[in-house]
């Protein structure tokens, strides 16, 4: 990598700040995503030896790599690639927050924060737009929903198109106040996935889109109609026996009268609430409540 640097002055440096976020919110399966009041942080700067370096700090610390094969360290990579610039050491340094295999989309906030990092690095030497940033974010991590809500901040509705992703932002109704009940256990995407149906009944498609569209409506205009609106029949009822207990409390919870859906593929549990309270005798054994804002700013870079 030495003599690689003149695109990218060694000593540059690049702080980015991403939030979590929650994807699904229901009935929106692969499509709706929002975003909330955690963050993670990274500083993203370029050495002057041939290695990579990765310092890591919070959520993970113990369990990431600390080499080329961290994933903020991969996104980066990746990014230096589709804008046709040459690699370069780089220093990683982490502060996790944003707990790990939980529903709360840290793989997308840290493929985020390495193209956005990344992109900061590269500036206008080499450009890359916001429309090839989410599509490089969506394609790397494998959920558009989730790194467009991390990139733009707010509500999202995403989908695919010729091989590409897109995504609408969404401001969300100021009276939304989300509240995660996050799971002390992890759990796995691919293993949630896989316990979906190849195919599921007319009936379930039809009444699962109609919520889809109220949801949209009910988070931006008129949340009193949240309940209805957070029904799922998609995925949800298929996904019940990998995390029991995140079923029933989200039964109790909507039992209630509050919109509680699992957060992502789980099994934290997102309730959409007007006041971030929860109902008296909610048995939150084996979860960690925590009312969060809505973030409204998404991925955030500077240049120091």
């Amino acid at each position: 990598m030495a003599g690689q640097h003149a695109a990218v002055p060694t000593g540059t440096v690049v702080r980015v700040r991403v939030p979590a976020t929650s994807a699904n919110l229901g009935p929106g399966f692969d499509t709706l995503g929002l975003a909330l009041g955690l963050w993670d942080e990274v500083e993203l700067s370029v050495g002057d030896g041939d290695r990579c370096t990765v310092e890591v700090e919070g959520e993970g610390a113990a369990r990431v790599p600390r080499d080329e094969r961290h994933l903020v360290l991969r996104a980066a990579h990746a990014t230096f690639d589709r804008a046709g610039a040459p690699r370069v050491s780089l220093r990683l340094r982490c502060r996790n927050v944003i707990p790990h295999s939980r529903g709360l989309g840290s793989s997308a906030a840290a493929a985020v924060a390495g193209i956005v990092a990344a992109r900061g690095l590269l500036s206008s030497t080499y450009p890359l737009d916001d429309d090839a940033v989410l599509d490089l974010a969506a394609g790397f991590d494998g959920h558009a929903d989730n790194v467009a809500a991390c990139l733009y901040g707010g509500l999202v509705v995403s989908w695919g198109h010729e091989g590409s992703w897109h995504a609408a932002h969404l401001t969300p109704h100021p009276a939304l106040r989300p509240v995660v009940l996050i799971a002390e256990r992890s759990s796995s995407t691919e293993a949630t996935r896989g316990l979906l149906p190849d195919r599921v009944p007319h009936a379930d498609a039809a009444f699962t889109a109609a919520r889809a569209a109220l949801l949209v409506h009910a988070l931006t205009s008129e949340p009193e109609l949240l309940l209805a609106a957070t029904e799922d029949r998609l995925h949800q009822p298929y996904r019940r026996p990998a995390y029991p207990e995140t079923a029933a409390v989200v039964d109790q919870l909507r039992t209630a009268g509050i919109a509680a859906v699992v957060s992502g593929a789980g099994p934290t549990v997102l309730a959409l609430t007007l006041d971030g309270a929860l109902p008296d005798g909610l048995d939150t054994t084996g979860f960690t409540v925590r009312t969060l804002a809505v973030d409204t700013e998404g991925a955030r870079a500077e240049v120091v």
